[in-house]
Formats: structure tokens, C-alpha cells, sequence
């Protein structure tokens, strides 16, 4: 199996968030984007996902389940989950983590494969593994919560500490934020403001607007700005926004392949403009002009 192979993913939406006052803290916003939908962002690959907790909008299709009874803790709610899901392997994920991103879920993905163990669990930045940001084959879960059911007569309030001692894991090391969570309102704040960095604020606004408009698209986002650049500097600067949106709209009428119909219709615009820069530049002014003489 590779990341592109059938997985469903399991997120766990539910918690009392007591640190954050009770808040809804799947639906607090980070980056313009509620925590859940980031996440839900970050495993868009999988062909259902499942979101223990209670309803509410995202920018993502999901299914819904509840574990019973409602705040049963982990254990209840990954068995809830499963419950519903249907592939032979399951992305298990909390939902309170900013900086998830789809490498981290290929790298959980390919790991579990290329190991053959039972799960791929996360390790974080003082190496304390991460449960709840995880691969894991459906079938060993599923066997050790009904055991765990059976010794304990239920799985309400129990740790996943349970569950991960019985299973074959491996472990995977990622960027030190990229396990980070958000249980506290200082943790929020870490969170909110890490996201306007000058390296990443870009990135992140951008996947903010596709998801706020439905669009699944992945373009060169480098050639797109080159091409704002130019227009600004050959024509005028409201040429640039206006030049990037006419882009996007002929690319939309092209249909077919949409990255590569914004990357011609980008390319076909950056060579109008750098035509028209010549010009402003007077070079190239007598190329091919046809003034009458000896006609």
C-alpha cells in the first residue's frame, strides 16, 4: 500500500476541552481555518472520514459517529470510529493539530507498509509517542479493543495506553510542530501566531482560500506570482491582481487538467508581458516594422 492506496481516516473530534474553558476546540479557528477542517485538510486523501464527536459544519464531506456514552474518552471513541470504517488500513487522528500536513500522513502511510507492523505512530519532539497521529491496520485495533473491552466490561474512560502496549508499532520522527496540539488558549496563541511567519503565511493563506471555495487544485504558485510581478512592473500594478484573476477564469473555461491549464494560461499571460515590457523599454520597437519604404 502507498499513501494513494485505499485508507479511511478516523479523526477524533470529541473532549471536554476543560483547559479551554469547555470551548468547542475542534472548531476554534487557527489561520482563518477551524482546527478540524485543518486537519480534515491534511488527510483529504482518505476515501471516508470518519469524525468521532458532535456535528457541525466543515469545509470537508465526513461521516459522523458518537461513541456512547458521549465523552467516553479515546478508547470509546477510536472504537466508535472504527466501527464505520472500512478499508484494512485507518489514519487515526486528533483534531487539535495545526501543523498536520498531508508528507506527515504519506510518511505515517508508506511507514506502515514498508514495515509491516501493526501501526506507524508519530513521535514528537522529546520523543513521546503520539497515538492519535498514527497509521494502523484495522484488523489488530479492532482485536485489541474487543479484548480490552472484555477485561475491563467497557472501554469508557480508559487510556490509549491500553491499546498502543499491545500493538506492533513503529515510530516516526517528523518536524518538531508538526505534533503540535492545542489544549490550552497560550497554545492557540503559539499557533495562531506561528502561522503568520513570513516563510509560511503565504502557504497558508492559500490553502485557507481553497478550502473556503470548495477548489481541490495544487499549481505552481511561483510561476502565478512571477507572473503578478510582471504585470505590475510592464503595465501597472492593478494589472496584477486583474491578471492572475483573468488566469484563473480561462483556465476554469479550459477545463480538463486544471493545474496544467493554469500553467498555460500563466504561461501564455507572463509572455504577453514581458512583450509589453519590451515595448515600454523600447526594445525590439523597429523589430518586423514596416514603415512604406521602397514599397
Amino acid at each position: 500500500m502507498t499513501a494513494d492506496a485505499e485508507y479511511d481516516a478516523i479523526v477524533l473530534a470529541g473532549g471536554a476541552a476543560k483547559r479551554l474553558g469547555g470551548v468547542d476546540k475542534p472548531g476554534v479557528s487557527v489561520g482563518g481555518r477551524a482546527l478540524l477542517d485543518r486537519v480534515l485538510t491534511a488527510s483529504r486523501g482518505a476515501d471516508r472520514t470518519i469524525v468521532v464527536g458532535g456535528r457541525r459544519a466543515t469545509a470537508r464531506q465526513v461521516l459522523w459517529a458518537r461513541e456512547s456514552p458521549p465523552g467516553g474518552g479515546p478508547l470509546a471513541a477510536l472504537d466508535a470510529g472504527l466501527r464505520m470504517a472500512e478499508a484494512g488500513t485507518v489514519l487515526v487522528l486528533s483534531a487539535d493539530l495545526p501543523f498536520l500536513d498531508a508528507a506527515t500522513v504519506r510518511r505515517l502511510l508508506d511507514t506502515l507498509r514498508a514495515g509491516g507492523r501493526e501501526g506507524a505512530l508519530l513521535i514528537d519532539a522529546d520523543g513521546r509517542d503520539q497515538p492519535l497521529v498514527a497509521s494502523y491496520r484495522a484488523e489488530p485495533l479492532r482485536r485489541e479493543l474487543a479484548l480490552i473491552a472484555a477485561e475491563h466490561g467497557s472501554l469508557t474512560g480508559l487510556p490509549l495506553r491500553l491499546l498502543t502496549g499491545e500493538l506492533d508499532l513503529d515510530r516516526v520522527s517528523a518536524d518538531p510542530f508538526t505534533a503540535y496540539d492545542c489544549d490550552t488558549w497560550e497554545d492557540i496563541a503559539t499557533a495562531r501566531a506561528r502561522i503568520r511567519e513570513h516563510g509560511s503565511v503565504l502557504d497558508e493563506w492559500i490553502t485557507a482560500v481553497k478550502d473556503e471555495l470548495g477548489i481541490e487544485l495544487d499549481v505552481d504558485t511561483g510561476a502565478v506570482l512571477d507572473l503578478a510581478r510582471d504585470a505590475a512592473h510592464g503595465v501597472a500594478r492593478p494589472a496584477a491582481p486583474l491578471t492572475t484573476f483573468l488566469v484563473g477564469y480561462a483556465a476554469a473555461k479550459a477545463g480538463g487538467d486544471s493545474a496544467k491549464a493554469v500553467a498555460e494560461a500563466a504561461r501564455k499571460a507572463a509572455a504577453l508581458a514581458e512583450r509589453w515590457a519590451a515595448e515600454a523599454d523600447g526594445a525590439g520597437a523597429d523589430t518586423g516594422r514596416n514603415d512604406g519604404a521602397g514599397g
